[in-house]
């Protein structure tokens, strides 16, 4: 079990880290990485919670138009099969890299996973995806900004031999999580019970924040079934579904600063393999 307090100083650790340089020494060279260091680098680069950061205003945007379509190109191929969501989200959000996490737009990421997608599942190569980005650059070449060209496909493919996921078949008229209704084992918590996120290692993937493994909660409401994102992003068709749940954190359990009112809580939802009973 972790404390606030020892997760406030890993998640400062983690923050610190993603600003320094070789030359500081809380940079360890690899003979003296300790095991507070080995759990910062195995942070995956969304999960941002909790991390220190300058205060910031918050806006609301408006989509543009090429963020639209973007979402819209994603969801058709989810809808296809050629991905799930969570496949979408490791490589877009995840496998990034942390400067281009924070450098990129939230959906030039979506774009940018697109492209890796089609690539290593053989749907494109390398160099028709690259040679085809080059044409339409040329195309945009001496238009105002915000220009919107009109498509040109090259040809109609036959989509026949396309390997796709089950998913996009079973989810028909049904939707997804509702698809894996029944599929799950009995849930293993009730409404109102105490459970304490695990504090497992977050290897490549994971969508429990750091800021709550080792917290105790209460389940606040039982969401659903689905495979766990860290079978679901791989999109292992075999993955048994188990439940989901909303837990309430009280909020003075999870940051040992925290100066708002007592009875403040936080709600998040978490997989039951995270859970075990407090």
């Amino acid at each position: 079990m972790t404390t606030a307090a020892e997760r406030e100083e890993r998640l400062s650790l983690i923050s610190r880290l993603h600003t320094t340089f070789p030359e500081d020494p809380e940079w360890p060279m690899p003979d003296q990485v300790t095991q507070d260091h080995y759990w910062a680098y195995l942070k995956t680069c969304h999960d941002v919670g909790g991390e220190l950061d300058t205060p910031k205003t918050y806006e609301n945007k408006e989509e543009e138009h090429w963020e639209l379509m973007t979402y819209v190109l994603c969801e058709t191929l989810g809808w296809r099969g050629i991905w799930v969501s969570e496949e979408r989200r490791r490589i877009g959000n995840v496998d990034v890299g942390r400067p281009i996490y924070l450098g990129l737009p939230y959906y030039a990421r979506w774009l940018w996973s697109v492209g890796r997608v089609l690539i290593e599942k053989k749907h494109v190569t390398w160099g028709e995806l690259t040679d085809r980005l080059a044409q339409v650059q040329e195309r945009y070449a001496g238009l105002p900004a915000g220009t919107h060209l009109d498509a040109q496909p090259k040809f109609q493919g036959d989509g026949s031999e396309v390997v796709r996921n089950r998913h996009h078949i079973e989810a028909v008229g049904i939707g997804d999580p509702q698809r894996f209704a029944g599929l799950a084992d009995p849930a293993r918590f009730a409404l109102g019970d105490r459970v304490r996120v695990r504090n497992l290692p977050a290897m490549f993937y994971t969508r429990t924040p750091e800021y709550v493994r080792g917290a105790r909660g209460t389940i606040a409401e039982l969401a659903y079934e689905s495979p766990a994102p860290e079978d679901e992003t791989w999109d292992r068709e075999d993955a048994k579904p188990e439940w989901f749940y909303i837990v309430r954190f009280n909020q003075t359990e999870l940051w040992e600063s925290y100066t708002g009112p007592a009875n403040d809580t936080l709600q998040t939802e978490i997989p039951e393999r995270w859970l075990e009973p407090a």
